[in-house]
């Protein structure tokens, strides 16, 4: 551990002496962000955000930085991640790891026991983390599972908890989108080989954090004023497809999947980007927010962390004109899109490995898309997705493609194929190296010499 200088914590707001703990993932290295509770006299909260401030070690123009910039994020492989940063930066001088001294940006708010912000603060501070939990050790506590003897530890838990749970209520009922997708895991084995496909979907430990970020992040957007700076803005979707999308709703009713309709809603949707211009995040439904919250693993953080010690602490360091500042948004958005489709790859290969191992075995599974060329189908155990080839759908029959409706409709037998259909299929190949897997339904006949299995 690198000892922090004296006289830079001076220069900040010393806070720690505050209950203040990470809550990360199991396997997480770094730790960029920590909450810090502190039930105050009058019976109010002084709750504080502190993220890991790297840009007081990153300076700009330094090569350190440049790389960064090149990057601007880190990258999520299956078996490896790819950091936007140094190790020493990102695991040891940076990461918020328990009982050390750590510098962060932060914004310090005082809170009402109804939710209400009634003041906050956007400081330099140093802190020390007391406990480092997973999003399973967190959910225990709020299930009164766990063995913490620590009481106020426990009550501060719940305490953010209430409260988050009271700023999420509020943004759905204000219209932003509720899209819980659960996220694709594997279990390798030593030679890296995918064992097992399992899920992980959102607690309330993870909804928790989500919310305290989402807090921070708008929180500064909207401090910001007119001064040129860095949004995270989405646009509203595509009006054509969203009255399609509304169509297929009401025609299909309850017997589409809510999964389904969740795929169907994300592609209607534009995709959020980094901008000076600030036009809301349509998906949030905030009228300013920003990126603020990690920047060990995104560049535009860094960027707003300069932004902020310039216009708010009273740094003397030069920012970017508008027009640079832009250039910078659209080259961090498009790296971005890079690194998730990167991740998407990645995923779908390993799903593609871990299938060879099914060759010719049957699964329950949803169709996923419909299209011109055929319909996948995503399995149900494993969401592994694959592809029936239109002319392979029904045998000794041409099928027609119902855009409008999402269907495939079979012209000589009638049989239907809409969206979220549930069907069994049979696995015929896999191709690792093209991330592709190819099913058939399972009654699909197999003589002949028309399907072959790899």
């Amino acid at each position: 551990m690198t000892p922090i200088d004296p006289q830079e914590i001076l220069r900040r707001r010393d806070m720690r002496d505050v209950l203040t703990f990470t809550i990360d993932p199991a396997d997480a290295k770094d730790f960029d962000d920590a909450l810090s509770f502190r039930e105050q006299e009058d019976g109010t909260y002084q709750i504080g955000v502190h993220i890991a401030d790297v840009t007081h070690y990153v300076k700009p123009g330094s090569d350190i930085d440049k790389e960064a910039y090149d990057k601007s994020t880190s990258v999520y492989l299956v078996d490896r991640v790819i950091p936007m940063l140094p190790e020493e930066l990102c695991n040891d001088l940076c990461s918020l790891r328990p009982n050390e001294d750590k510098l962060c940006m932060s914004v310090v708010f005082t809170i009402g026991r109804d939710g209400k912000v009634l003041k906050y603060k956007i400081c330099r501070t140093v802190i020390c983390s007391n406990y480092r939990f997973t999003y399973e050790q967190a959910q225990d506590i709020l299930m009164n599972k766990s063995d913490l003897s620590d009481e106020t530890v426990k009550k501060a838990l719940k305490t953010l908890n209430f409260l988050a749970q009271i700023y999420r209520h509020k943004r759905i009922a204000d219209g932003a989108l509720e899209i819980e997708q659960e996220e694709v895991r594997f279990r390798l084995d030593d030679k890296g080989f995918p064992t097992d496909i399992y899920f992980e979907k959102p607690t309330d430990s993870n909804h928790l954090i989500e919310e305290w970020m989402l807090l921070a992040n708008r929180t500064v957007a909207a401090h910001m004023g007119e001064r040129p700076f860095v949004y995270r803005i989405h646009d509203v979707p595509d009006a054509e497809k969203m009255r399609h999308l509304n169509s297929f709703k009401r025609k299909m009713g309850d017997r589409v999947q809510p999964e389904v309709i969740d795929l169907l809603t994300i592609r209607a949707m534009a995709k959020a980007v980094y901008s000076t211009q600030n036009i809301g995040h349509y998906g949030l439904q905030f009228t300013h927010y920003t990126h603020f919250t990690s920047p060990i693993r995104r560049y535009p953080d860094m960027m707003v962390h300069r932004l902020v010690e310039k216009y708010v602490l009273g740094g003397k360091q030069e920012s970017l004109p508008k027009e640079a500042l832009q250039e910078a948004c659209d080259h961090c958005s498009e790296m971005e899109q890079l690194a998730q489709q990167a991740e998407r790859e990645s995923i779908k290969e390993f799903q593609a490995m871990w299938i060879t191992a099914h060759i010719g075995e049957e699964f329950e599974g949803t169709i996923a898309n419909v299209t011109d060329f055929g319909m996948f189908v995503r399995l149900n155990d494993s969401h592994c997705e694959g592809l029936i080839h239109i002319g392979q759908v029904v045998k000794d029959d041409f099928m027609l493609y119902d855009e409008k409706n999402y269907r495939l409709i079979a012209e000589q037998s009638g049989r239907t194929f809409v969206l979220g259909d549930s069907v069994k299929v049979r696995v015929i190949r896999a191709d690792v190296e093209q991330n592709q897997i190819d099913f058939l339904l399972a009654d699909y006949p197999t003589n002949g010499n028309k399907v072959k299995y790899n």
